[in-house]
């Protein structure tokens, strides 16, 4: 199976139980991998048949700026529904980190897999 990631994508978004996390905008640090067949595009050279990295991560932006969650859960889980459906994509994994939100770590949050491998 082929793959292709966006590393460390950083977005800001309301998200956190407390009601001061729901006034504040806060960074989550996004690692997310797809399953892509690249031997058409790359046979090809045509990015119109590969999965543009660029326009994914440009849809993450957009939704993070609209998303309102409490839970990283439920970020994780809305980001994979809307990217599977609008890109296409039948796997994905999607680890989200949220930077600060226990003191003595570097962060927390969850990895998800969807779809089909």
């Amino acid at each position: 199976m082929d793959k292709v990631f966006i590393e460390r994508l950083e977005v800001d978004t309301v998200i956190g139980a407390y009601d001061w996390e729901r006034e504040i905008r806060q960074c989550l640090c996004l690692d997310l991998v797809f399953a892509w067949d690249n031997r058409a595009p790359a046979a090809a050279d045509d990015l119109a048949k590969a999965l543009d990295y660029a326009k994914v991560a440009e849809r993450v932006q957009a939704f993070a700026g609209q998303a309102r969650f409490q839970l990283v859960e439920t970020f994780a889980e809305r980001l994979a529904e809307v990217l599977m459906q609008e890109f296409g994509i039948t796997w994905l994994r999607v680890k989200l980190t949220k930077p600060g939100a226990v003191a003595a770590a570097r962060g927390v949050g969850v990895e998800i897999e969807r779809g089909c491998r």
